[in-house]
């Protein structure tokens, strides 16, 4: 694979290029075979080339391809504004603005939050992935690779441990650090907005713990603080659910969303109560690409897909192939840990051995993996957590044979 004119800044983890794919399965240029166990990083929920999506996607390029909103509005974005209004599950009406990306999503609920509390600071948490921009980097919980090199980065953010059964952290200990601060480093009218995922996704698939989650919404209510839910990774069906909140038993005064929203085209969106949303001046939010209309036709194909039963069907079957996949292979290798997530949003985690780090193995594994026709994605801090992110559409013998794969490329690595 020629990388010579690819910024050496882009990591790449497998040196392959694929050519085509179908549900879970793709081909690289040379015709081999692989069980995709990435998705895109997230963004391919219903698969690669998903029917009812190409047909919405080939339908509106015949009509119409482009054209920017916020100049020259267009049926797509008004009809995924209204559908997201159904879709997601909040007990309010819902006023949102489409972007291109999820860290873009990010930047505007940053200027909501701001625009309508006339505060500046956020507090997000340890481990946390919120972006690559810069107001977005300041949020994410770690400083390799993202915040190397950059110097001062938009703020103030302030970090607090991340509450996950998944992590050992409790509840009492981030409550007593979330006191803490207001004690010792700013006070709590001061802060406009605390941004969390409900299941962390490059923080290692951890989740966020539902008795914290309700202490936090309290807290929020009680300061006039925003609470912004990140479902970036997590929402569109990745738990069994249209969002990963639904099992904490909270709301959001933002949502962001994107990765599976559109099925592998540029959408994503930040949503929320209007009277955040309507807090900026008017054009102080838009985009030029925001809301493509063969971007919404997609979104639009995927939340009719995207019912609450057939969620809950195909997340616990795939869950379930998870679980008993965990089960054998944790007897068997030394080097496999607990199981994260919820759902089937899963990660394995890999320990530390007397022969390698838990990082190691599992870099060895990923290279290991794809040698036996499975593709892999490595998370957490440690890149030691292995994130399994297979369509929810994958068929059962794909999903069986992508997991014996992977159990073939372990026994490649016992020692």
């Amino acid at each position: 694979m020629d990388l010579a004119h690819i910024s050496a800044s882009l990591n790449i983890v497998h040196p392959l290029c694929i050519e085509r794919g179908r549900n879970a399965e793709v081909w690289d240029e040379q015709g081999r075979h692989y069980v995709d166990f990435i998705g895109g990083i997230g963004v391919l929920n219903l698969g690669h080339g998903h029917p009812a999506v190409v047909e919405a996607v080939k339908a509106q390029v015949d009509r119409l391809m482009h054209s920017a909103f916020n100049a020259l509005p267009h049926r797509g974005y008004l009809e995924v504004a209204r559908a997201l209004d159904a879709f997601v599950p909040v007990s309010y009406p819902l006023a949102c603005m489409l972007t291109n990306s999820g860290a873009e999503a990010t930047e505007n609920a940053l200027k909501v939050a701001r625009a309508a509390t006339g505060r500046q600071a956020v507090i997000a948490f340890d481990d946390g992935f919120h972006g690559r921009t810069l107001a977005a980097l300041n949020l994410n919980g770690k400083v390799r690779p993202y915040k190397e090199r950059l110097g001062t980065l938009p703020g103030p953010v302030h970090h607090l441990p991340f509450p996950s059964p998944d992590g050992g952290v409790e509840t009492d200990h981030a409550m007593a650090a979330l006191e803490r601060l207001f004690e010792v480093e700013m006070p709590a009218d001061e802060v406009a907005a605390i941004i969390v995922e409900p299941v962390q996704g490059e923080g290692g698939f951890r989740r966020l713990r539902s008795d914290f989650a309700k202490r936090l919404r309290s807290l929020c209510d009680a300061h006039g603080i925003v609470l912004i839910l990140d479902e970036i990774q997590s929402g569109f069906g990745r738990t069994g659910r249209r969002f990963a909140f639904a099992h904490l038993g909270v709301e959001p005064d933002l949502l962001l969303m994107g990765k599976s929203m559109a099925a592998g085209l540029p959408l994503a969106a930040v949503a929320g109560r209007a009277e955040l949303m309507d807090a900026p001046p008017k054009g102080g939010l838009g985009g030029t690409y925001s809301g493509n209309p063969v971007a919404c036709a997609a979104a639009l194909a995927v939340m009719n897909q995207m019912d609450e039963a057939s969620l809950q069907r195909l997340g616990a079957r795939q869950e379930a192939a998870i679980v008993e996949a965990h089960t054998r292979l944790r007897e068997r290798f030394p080097m496999v840990g607990q199981l994260t997530g919820l759902g089937c949003m899963r990660g394995m985690v890999f320990n530390d051995t007397v022969h390698a780090s838990g990082s190691d193995h599992l870099a060895a594994l990923i290279a290991a993996a794809r040698e036996a026709g499975v593709l892999l994605m490595p998370s957490g801090r440690r890149r030691n957590v292995l994130r399994l992110l297979a369509p929810l559409t994958i068929e059962p013998e794909v999903m069986g044979e992508g997991l014996a794969r992977l159990e073939r490329a372990l026994e490649t690595l016992t020692p």
